[in-house]
């Protein structure tokens, strides 16, 4: 089965090869299916919401499309049939994150006639059925339940579960973290069914009187509650499926979003096998994916590059190089431009596309198909498409290409050509300790500002080019420099970076840190969040509690990249004091803690975009404090996903937009206009002048001198205890 590649329908490929196509243009965009073990039906789940369900008993002419269930908060996901075909078990999504099991009975629907004019539905009214089945909710929607299977005998439906609720403290803030928070999870369908994992007067698993015999048997009065848990531990854990005697998952290793943790590459997900009857679950091997067979019998398993196969013995490995596959590049990329329309079509934040004649778009940009010679021309004709809906996070990736970049090893400092023809170290980057991506190679090794650097491995450094070109392909591995510092020539061992980016912001964010301080006499603390994601948020919390506990507080936002974590960062600068710990031999605590203790002031330039756009406009919207720079990016119509189309080329569709007090929608294209309009021109840059944040630190202190900074009580003024003096 699969996806049609032109209409929306489904393609159904039959044994000796025939294929037929299944209600074709009445499905919308299909993102899942699945297949019912007799081979009658198909469930399908669509990007606007619909669970439906296809007949494919017939010719496919006149196939019947039954509608199980809809939802406006996202769509259902991770159907599966019953072993018997009866039952259908899906994962129902509910309130924010939260998603339920439901099931339904097949075999006893009731087909009706959809009502004439069902909003939000593209498919004709009289070829689509609306079903009145037997719906069951498995579980009530307060957590969030997912990827529901049958187990093979049909005693059993289980599903994964966040719902474990074991908090972690937060190694560098106030906070608690549920870090793992999940577990498979196993429901008795029949209420004579008993738990695998309960005792047993005889001393094993007792067998139910119904098993093995006829159809799957549920009873649906009182299932949340017949509903444990696996004795495995609290993970992280997905791709749940049934397998013989149990089930598989895969159990995702605790890291942290950057990587930057543990040394070494990161670790693989660990495929798990659970055997109900001997209740015990073992390590298979560390997998990226893995599928099971129909039996349930044998597991193929993705590793690497590796696909292996195990099966009642040692595993054994798929040579995938007798794959062969012919393209026809322009056939690929027509297929990839049509599916990309569609996904537009159906994905885009407004069913109008903003006005857009989208059809008219594709037809104006089609006739390019015919010129492209390679993956970069496609991606450009798609680049030219989607700037037609004049959006943001409209974006495309071309195909990756074959074979290896080459790298410059970077060595972490500024160097230059001298007089002399030599060249040499202008600046060492120092080193940030907390951020392993910000090693300094040239750090404790000896070279010092002004020293020539003569040969790398022992070749000479041509005058004209540098050291550059001796430094390709030397990033991460030991490199011999020859330095030559004042009288004395020496050698050194060291490790080339493959980027010194992180180094060099680290060293930006310094400076602007000595700055502030220097122009506020100490009182103001400086911060400066790079993007609205993971690296943003570690960032954050580097300097908090000690840029917080100044008078002042200035926030830079300027080159913010976006991301996601805005209300975070915002909940943090929100706080507000309300009271202070005191203790005869520590420092006084403020209450909340990580709270400003004065004024806030945040700084944003034309680079701060998408979330960073989002919080310069919150913190106006929530009166936090001045906003000083240059307008902001305006790009605030956000995506979920990156869409792989066939030919490999990537693309987003903006897919939610943002209304926001004070602006409404003209956040998009428009950007956060600052409160106080300061420019750092090409000038400034030059001397290394800095306009925007000296204006930032002025309004600080002008702010201190209004309201002071909240400052703990003098104890002495408590009132008195116990008995007065006499």
């Amino acid at each position: 089965m699969s996806d049609a590649g032109g209409e929306d329908g489904i393609e159904l490929t039959e044994p000796g090869g025939t294929v037929r196509s299944l209600a074709r243009g009445r499905l919308g965009r299909v993102l899942e299916l699945s297949g019912s073990p007799d081979g009658t039906m198909i469930a399908v789940g669509t990007h606007d919401g619909r669970l439906l369900l296809v007949d494919v008993t017939g010719d496919g002419t006149d196939a019947t499309v039954t509608e199980l269930a809809r939802s406006e908060s996202g769509p259902p996901s991770g159907a599966r049939f019953s072993p018997d075909s009866a039952w259908l078990a899906w994962s129902h999504p509910g309130v924010g994150s939260l998603r339920a099991i439901r099931m339904a009975r097949l075999r006893s629907r009731t087909p009706r006639p959809a009502p004439e004019g069902t909003p939000g539905d593209p498919a004709p009214a009289d070829r689509v059925t609306h079903a009145d089945p037997l719906v069951v909710e498995v579980t009530d929607g307060r957590f969030t339940d997912f990827e529901p299977v049958f187990t093979p005998d049909g005693r059993y439906l289980a599903f994964l579960s966040r719902r474990a609720f074991d908090p972690i403290s937060d190694a560098h803030s106030f906070d608690l973290a549920f870090a793992a928070g999940s577990r498979p999870f196993l429901l008795p369908l029949a209420r004579s069914t008993p738990s695998p994992f309960a005792p047993s007067v005889d001393g094993r698993p007792a067998e139910p009187e119904d098993a093995g015999r006829g159809d799957l048997v549920v009873d649906t009065e009182g299932m949340a509650g017949r509903v444990v848990g696996l004795p495995v531990p609290e993970g992280r854990y997905t791709s749940l499926q049934a397998v013989k005697d149990g089930l598989a998952w895969l159990r995702h290793p605790l890291r942290g979003s950057l990587g930057t943790g543990e040394p070494g590459p990161p670790r693989r997900p660990l495929l798990e096998r659970f055997d109900l009857a001997k209740r015990s679950c073992e390590e298979v091997a560390p997998a990226d994916a893995f599928s099971a067979s129909g039996d349930g019998a044998r597991i193929a398993y993705v590793e690497g590059r590796a696909m292996k196969v195990i099966g009642g013995g040692d595993p054994v490995e798929v040579d995938l190089r007798r794959i062969r596959v012919e393209i026809d590049p322009p056939s690929r990329w027509r297929q990839a431009y049509a599916e990309a329309g569609r996904l537009v079509r159906d994905q885009f934040w407004v069913a109008d596309l903003a006005g857009v004649d989208w059809p008219g778009a594709l037809a104006a940009y089609r006739p390019w198909l015919d010129r492209i010679s390679g993956a970069d021309d496609f991606a450009d004709v798609l680049g030219e498409l989607l700037g037609e809906l004049a959006s943001s996070h409209a974006y495309v990736a071309p195909a990756p290409p074959e074979g290896w970049y080459r790298y410059v090893g970077m060595l972490g400092a500024d160097l230059a050509p001298d007089t002399d023809g030599l060249w040499r170290v202008r600046r060492v980057l120092p080193a940030e300790s907390s951020d392993p991506d910000a090693r300094s190679p040239l750090a404790g090794s000896g070279v010092r500002p002004g020293d020539a650097v003569l040969a790398v491995d022992g070749r000479p450094v041509d005058p004209r080019t540098g050291p550059a070109p001796l430094l390709v392909d030397t990033a991460g591995r030991p490199v011999e420099l020859t330095v030559e510092s004042g009288d004395r020539v020496f050698r050194v061992a060291v490790v080339p970076l493959w980027d010194d980016r992180t180094l060099r912001y680290h060293a930006w964010v310094a400076e602007r840190r000595q700055r502030v301080r220097r122009l506020s006499g100490g009182r103001a603390g400086y911060l400066h969040v790079p993007d609205m994601d993971a690296a943003g948020w570690a960032q954050l919390h580097r300097d908090l509690g000690r840029e917080l506990a100044r008078d002042a507080l200035v926030v830079d936002v300027r080159g913010n990249r976006g991301g996601f974590t805005s209300q975070l960062v915002l909940e943090k600068l929100s706080r507000r004091i309300v009271g202070w710990n005191l203790s005869r031999h520590h420092e006084p605590a403020s209450y909340p803690m990580e709270a400003p203790r004065g004024p806030v002031v945040v700084v944003c330039d034309e680079a701060t975009c998408s979330d960073g756009d989002v919080i310069t406009g919150a913190a106006q919207a929530l009166g936090l404090g001045p906003v000083v720079g240059a307008r902001t990016w305006g790009g605030v119509i956000g995506y979920d996903e990156w869409h792989r189309l066939g030919d490999g080329t990537s693309l987003t569709v903006p897919g939610y937009g943002l209304w926001i007090r004070g602006y409404g929608w003209e956040l998009e294209n428009g950007g956060a206009a600052p409160d106080v309009a300061v420019l750092n021109t090409p000038a400034d840059w030059a001397v290394g002048a800095d306009p925007q944040l000296d204006t930032a630190v002025r309004l600080a202190l002008e702010g201190l001198d209004a309201t002071p900074a909240a400052a703990p009580p003098d104890p002495a003024g408590r009132p008195p205890r116990g008995r007065a003096a006499t």
